[in-house]
């Protein structure tokens, strides 16, 4: 049985993906689960946000780099075998219930290969299921040995090759915004895109010539957005920011659900809004010196006062998201969550 995978995904950048990924991996581990964080973006800006300095250059400088996803796929681009096991990095303080699978530059090496093997699927090519299906049984693999309950993958800004293996591997998705011009673009430009992979990849599935090769269902279900409040500074008017946060459950709902009837008027009232995440500003520099999520901070990491009010705030925000994504890939919690 395959290990649902959660892409956190949007083609426009800048709308806090990677820090969404990363607090949600936290307090999975909090909840009680067993998780694992995987950076398929070749930034590898997760990998940093996990790792300090020295952990990332015994990984990024390993001969072969088979701590990363690329050392993983390595082989496929070489073309001297099929993809190689990944190193699960623990994340620290989290009992050993989170993992992460290590992002890399230099997976973008890979995305050259991936476009092309794509339309060669269509004539049966073995060879091009396996390329195309690498990140699936990667990370499924390595799901298996964690024994993950989930996965929550991270992904770069973009409609390319990459992030097309990337989400047909995905039991769902999960699409963060920002309440401006740019993220509703990129809603108008995702929807149709998974809803043209997903089609492609049945085609594909069809003409399989390895039965014995593990491949991705390609559901790609969106389970809802985050909108994360970033956007929102003093130097900005309040109508601008109600003018694009209004429009958001319109174009979700025309363009990735695919349903012409009325949306609801407000996020507030939509049930795919998952979260309205605030942004923490005093708190994301304090959480990053302390190498920890902004709801595990201490009055010796120095949130005191309002600071500590805002770090309950935020324990209660993302708790409450990660629920709600739970509920929509009708997983459930351990009886007796372990919480902080």
């Amino acid at each position: 049985m395959s290990v649902p995978i959660i892409a956190f995904f949007n083609n426009k950048g800048g709308v806090g993906k990677t820090t969404l990924v990363y607090h949600l991996t936290w307090m999975y581990a909090d909840l009680g689960l067993r998780v694992l964080a995987a950076d398929l973006d070749p930034q590898a800006n997760l990998t940093a946000a996990f790792l300090d300095e020295e952990q990332l250059e015994q990984i990024w400088l390993a001969d072969g780099r088979r701590s990363t996803v690329y050392g993983a796929v390595r082989p496929l681009i070489r073309g001297t075998g099929d993809v190689d096991e990944i190193s699960i990095q623990a994340v620290e303080e989290s009992d050993a219930r989170a993992g992460l699978l290590p992002g890399d530059l230099m997976l973008s090496a890979f995305e050259a290969q991936l476009s092309e093997v794509w339309p060669k699927c269509m004539d049966r090519d073995e060879r091009s299921f396996r390329v195309t299906s690498a990140f699936y049984r990667i990370i499924q693999a390595a799901a298996r040995r964690w024994e993950a309950d989930l996965v929550l993958m991270d992904l770069g800004p973009n409609l390319g090759a990459i992030n097309r293996a990337s989400l047909i591997s995905s039991y769902a998705v999960v699409i963060p915004l920002s309440p401006d011009l740019f993220s509703l673009q990129g809603l108008r430009n995702l929807g149709p895109a998974l809803r043209e992979w997903r089609e492609q990849w049945e085609e594909r599935k069809r003409v399989n010539p390895a039965a014995d090769l593990a491949l991705p269902e390609g559901r790609m279900e969106p389970a809802g957005y985050v909108i994360q409040q970033h956007s929102v500074r003093l130097d900005r008017p309040v109508r601008s920011y109600d003018k694009w946060i209004s429009r958001i459950p319109g174009e979700y709902h025309r363009s990735i659900l695919d349903i012409k009837t009325p949306a609801p008027e407000t996020p507030k009232d939509d049930p795919e809004c998952l979260s309205l995440l605030k942004h923490y500003r005093s708190l994301i520099p304090m959480a990053q010196e302390a190498g920890k999520p902004i709801f595990h901070l201490k009055p010796a990491d120095g949130a005191i006062g309002s600071h500590y009010l805002a770090v309950q705030e935020a324990r209660r925000d993302f708790e409450s998201l990660a629920r709600k994504i739970l509920a929509r890939i009708e997983l459930n919690l351990p009886a007796s969550p372990s919480g902080y």
